[in-house]
């Protein structure tokens, strides 16, 4: 399986879901009326023994037992490393199972609650068996996580304790995933629980958590990876204190809207930006692809993000063209069929894309000219003599297709091979020179092309 996918060009596997759940949190949270229609929608023979619980929801990092022993994730890790590829895991700043352990045995890392606000808002705040009021995990725009219990970050204590276990986890893996990494944020925290903290007379710290722990990590492990899954338009903050990655939803949300222009402006930005983004059409918290987009659409979106600068991030069941979104509490995965023409696709991309010109040489985005602006996205990868082109024609109607590569090459007759059509598209130079590259494209056709 590892093997398979370091032929794809796959370099991190992130495994989600490693640490220690805990089962009775999972019996009181994960059963309520829109939790139980998902599992129905998307495992219509499921049962009370298939809801293993969020595996956002940890009762402390160390190794899930139901799928191993103590030493079967640093087995893991070593079977990844020999063949090249890094161990990426989650890291969850904001929160931790409600029944977690931690809670009882260190209840000043979290935030506290008092009767009134339990009173007031039964579904943020919950008391324990000693009668003490805590907060719920939440972001400021939705409801409370219930299945969990907030982590305090304008305490120093707090902030202690989370970058122990911070280091904790770095001495398990190669990089982290930070889940909903803006909400420690003094900016954001403040925000989410402005009354709670003025209720209990806490001020803002004046320091960042996020510099000062990625900072003593990479003092032990200096390689170490940081990936911050984020939103509002954070993204940038997160960069500047020290993430080397950051989620790229707003892409998928212009892919799924359609909108070329749209889409095109997003990849304008800057280049820091483009190389530091972590690209993806679906994901645990996404629908499929191939539901979301249509199977079509999605392919094209599947070759815009896989050749694009910075981390193009798969799901597991992506390449089979998977279609049923699994609820995260779910522990078995209905059965699909694989879709043929699917996996053919990704496995002709993929062994496109694992060219290093795809990865160390520059890339260009590339505008073309007005009678196709609206429907077709072009970029070029060049590494020394070393080119490629890419046109996608991202609508349902066929085209034709002007673009403007860099061609610093001798002869008169170029010949361009079509790396997704193996055909052979000759054109002169002069005619390049002088129109721009001329290419027709069907509805949602894909182009990579090498001279």
């Amino acid at each position: 399986y590892w093997d398979a996918l370091v032929q794809k060009g796959i370099r991190i596997i992130w495994l989600m879901g490693v640490w220690k759940g805990n089962p009775e949190c999972a019996g009181k949270y994960c059963f309520t009326e829109s939790l139980v229609e998902g599992y129905r929608r998307a495992l219509s023979d499921w049962t009370t023994e298939d809801v293993i619980g969020s595996p956002f929801a940890i009762d402390d990092y160390r190794f899930n037992p139901d799928l191993g022993d103590d030493e079967s994730l640093s087995r893991l890790r070593e079977t990844l490393r020999h063949r090249g590829l890094r161990l990426l895991l989650d890291f969850v700043p904001n929160h931790f199972s409600a029944d977690s352990g931690i809670v009882a045995a260190h209840p000043e890392v979290f935030l506290h609650g008092n009767e009134t606000l339990l009173r007031e808002d039964p579904e943020g705040f919950f008391p324990d068996d000693r009668g003490a009021v805590f907060a719920h995990g939440r972001d400021p725009y939705f409801p409370a996580w219930t299945d969990t219990v907030q982590v305090n970050y304008f305490s120093e204590t707090a902030r202690r304790f989370m970058l122990q276990k911070l280091m904790e986890v770095a001495g398990q893996c190669d990089g982290v995933r930070c889940d909903m990494a803006m909400l420690p944020l003094n900016d954001v925290f403040k925000t989410t629980w402005n009354r709670v903290l003025e209720t209990g007379g806490i001020s803002p710290p004046e320091a960042e958590f996020w510099p000062g722990a990625i900072s003593a990590i990479r003092s032990v492990h200096p390689d170490f990876l940081f990936m911050a899954e984020a939103y509002w338009g954070k993204e940038p903050v997160l960069l500047e204190q020290g993430f080397e990655f950051t989620y790229d939803k707003d892409l998928m949300d212009r892919l799924r809207s359609g909108n070329v222009p749209s889409i095109r402006a997003h990849l304008s930005a800057p280049g820091e930006t483009q190389a530091r983004s972590v690209r993806f059409i679906e994901n645990h918290d996404e629908a499929r692809a191939v539901s979301a987009f249509g199977k079509e659409r999605s392919l094209a979106a599947a070759a815009i993000i896989g050749t694009l600068p910075g981390i193009r991030f798969f799901h597991d069941g992506q390449f089979d063209g998977k279609s049923i979104h699994l609820p995260i509490q779910l522990g078995r995965e209905p059965d699909e069929p694989v879709s043929a023409d699917v996996r053919e696709f990704y496995e002709r991309l993929l062994s496109i894309t694992k060219d290093p010109v795809f990865s160390v040489g520059r890339w260009r985005l590339l505008v073309p000219d007005h009678s196709s602006v609206d429907r077709i996205l072009a970029w070029e990868w060049r590494d020394g003599d070393s080119l490629r082109i890419v046109i996608v024609n991202y609508s349902g109607e066929g085209t034709t297709a002007r673009v403007r590569p860099d061609l610093s090459i001798q002869g008169e007759t170029i010949e361009f091979r079509d790396l997704m059509g193996e055909g052979i598209i000759r054109k002169t130079r002069r005619e390049i020179e002088e129109s721009g590259l001329c290419i027709e494209c069907g509805s949602y056709q894909i182009r990579v092309l090498a001279i």
